[in-house]
């Protein structure tokens, strides 16, 4: 999380907000996750105990039959969009799919249900009557939006700006399966990222323009088509993704995943289909990284264009709009209620009279016109606002028309949302970066040597120190330098271990290289000056390179800040052997490096 934190919250200047677990079930009625938040589930007709999620239960079929020798190329094609289109469908569209292809009970083989609408979220009673419905919250997202009106203000109400929240959500999964790729209890990291309708230009978009990407658009999902390699600027330019600050982020999203550990070819972004879209997205992508089940998603970026801030505001009466000073004031003609038509509302009316008066003068002036139009001919209509109905006679809708000048453009701020499932990318990143290194012809014990190639980014442990030799563990020259690089290492934020047990130096770098730990610091005979080498070695240790085992000489003095600018991504292992010692202080404290010179250390 802490890479995940610099990338996003510090890079981009996110503001972060914690917020309950528990949420009212007026809130997630609001934001609709009530009423839409459903997988579709199937049962077991004669064990009714046993449930599934049919659009996986078809997915799997379509994945059996497209292994199968005898399949056509027809079939073949059929079966791919099937597949793509699986968690699509609807009710009924699945339902005639797992007829279709005769779809039984895992196990069992019974016949199964007609699919339906189960709920994924936890429902929870609040308080001690237990009267209060409440729900475990399934995204963290909403306590974002709830408290959007502070963070607003928070950035003296300027645009564009994020809000970042990291935590738990929780989800009941019909079927949880695949270790940490779907479980009920998740770690989410999400950003709401505001900004002003329409195009949604974005000034930092140029510097992502030229990075290429697999992008798999959903006309070409529909065509049964691969993904094309292009770049940021061409699917924007082209349409295919909808603005530049979706596109900045899914560039932004690549980044710290190919800096995580995620290898560039085994990466793609899949746009969601038509009739796969959330119920609050007009535009989705979900970042897919390939692992040895398949294409797992693992981040889906989304423009939720205006639509939880429009809900969250119909449902408080909390004015979420925000206001951009005009450079040039415009005139503009605004419709309001006549001072008698006015008077009669709260005659009439009472206590609603404000709210009847709000729907009025919020017309525009061709809507007012029409309601007045209509009941003028009829005598009276019926409207209903806030789900509540009024009846309006032709004496509430006289209007008038009044030329304002007008200071200030108001608007809804739109949103584009990138949501991180931390788990996944975790998962994706482990089997990324573990493999076996080919028999050493020295090692007795003829074994492939695994390797957790974590990056310094992401590694628990980013050095290791240890002795050539147990002899050298109690020496007290070797026991003061082991202090000083415990100071420093502390000093600059790094974590590390220490390593002096008894096994061979070989046996003790294959063990930390199995635990991921990039760095090791090797302290020998010659560094404490009890060797037979070159009196210029006392005071020098070696530092060692997991991935190519290649090592480079220091001094003490040095080892500590090169480690820190290598983990900063000031530096790469190419640049270290490269470089003298004394020539490495003019990048231990420069820029990090680029994520293309990162990216292409790390495959």
């Amino acid at each position: 999380m802490a890479l995940w934190r610099r990338h996003f919250i510090i890079e981009e200047s996110l503001m972060e907000i914690e917020d309950p677990t528990i949420m009212p079930h007026e809130v997630l009625k609001t934001s609709g996750h009530v009423d839409r938040f459903n997988d579709f589930m199937v049962q077991d007709v004669l064990q009714s105990d046993k449930f599934f999620r049919a659009d996986k239960l078809l997915e799997e079929e379509c994945e059996r039959r497209l292994k199968l020798p005898t399949v056509t190329e027809e079939e073949r094609t059929q079966l791919n969009k099937d597949l793509v289109a699986a968690d699509a469908f609807s009710k009924e569209e699945l339902g005639a799919k797992l007829k279709e292809y005769a779809i039984k009970a895992p196990e069992t083989g019974n016949d199964l249900t007609d699919p339906y609408e189960f709920n994924l979220m936890f429902p929870t009673p609040i308080g001690p009557s237990g009267m209060v419905q409440g729900y475990l919250r399934p995204e963290t997202a909403q306590g974002i939006f709830l408290n959007y009106k502070f963070c607003s203000e928070q950035n003296s109400d300027k645009m564009p700006f994020g809000v970042a929240q990291v935590g738990k959500s929780y989800r009941n999964e019909i079927a949880p399966r695949g270790g940490l790729v779907r479980q009920r209890e998740f770690t989410q990291a999400e950003i709401e990222f505001f900004c002003k309708p329409g195009e949604k230009p974005f000034e930092k978009f140029a510097s992502l323009r030229s990075l290429e990407l697999q992008m798999l658009s959903s006309p070409l999902q529909l065509d049964g088509k691969p993904p094309v390699l292009m770049t940021l600027g061409e699917a924007v330019d082209k349409k295919m993704i909808a603005n530049e600050t979706l596109g900045y982020f899914i560039g932004r999203t690549a980044q710290f995943l190919m800096i995580a550990g995620v290898k560039h070819q085994s990466l793609r972004f899949r746009q969601h289909l038509p009739t796969e879209m959330a119920h609050y997205a007009c535009d989705c992508w979900d970042a897919e990284i390939e692992v040895s089940t398949g294409w797992m998603e693992t981040v889906g970026i989304a423009d939720r264009s205006a639509y939880d801030l429009t809900v969250h505001a119909d449902k408080t009466k909390v004015d979420l709009c925000a206001q951009e000073k005009l450079e040039t004031p415009v005139s503009v003609e605004v419709v309001y209620l006549n001072k008698k038509a006015g008077a009669l509302l709260g005659k009439d009316f009472k206590k609603d009279a404000a709210v009847v008066k709000t729907f009025l003068e919020g017309l525009q002036m061709d809507e007012a016109k029409a309601l007045q139009a209509e009941v003028a001919a009829a005598g009276s209509k019926v409207v209903s606002i806030n789900g509540q109905e009024f009846t309006l006679s032709k004496d509430h809708c006289v209007f008038e028309v009044r030329t304002d000048t007008k200071h200030y453009q108001a608007y809804v701020p739109h949103v584009i949302e990138p949501s991180f499932g931390i788990d996944r990318v975790f998962t994706a990143v482990l089997e990324h970066s573990y493999y076996a290194r080919p028999q050493d012809p020295n090692d007795k014990e003829k074994i492939n040597r695994g390797v957790l190639a974590l990056t310094p980014d992401v590694a628990p442990y980013k050095a290791i120190i240890m002795p050539l030799d147990q002899r050298i563990a109690s020496n007290t020259k070797y026991l003061e330098m082991v202090a000083r690089f415990r100071g420093e290492l502390s000093t600059h934020g790094i974590n590390y271990k220490v390593d002096d047990s008894g096994a061979s130096i070989g046996k003790r770098y294959a063990r930390n290289d199995e635990l991921g730990i990039p760095l090791a610091i090797t302290v020998d005979f010659d560094s404490i000056g009890q060797g037979e080498g070159d009196a210029a070695l006392v005071g020098t240790v070696t530092l060692r390179e997991r991935d190519s085992c290649t090592q480079v000489r220091m001094p003490v003095a040095d080892v500590v800040d090169v480690v820190a600018a290598i983990c900063a991504r000031r530096m790469t292992w190419n640049q270290v052997q490269g470089r003298s010692a004394g020539a490495l202080d003019d990048n231990m404290d420069g820029e990090p490096l680029s994520v293309g010179v990162c990216a292409a250390t790390l495959v």
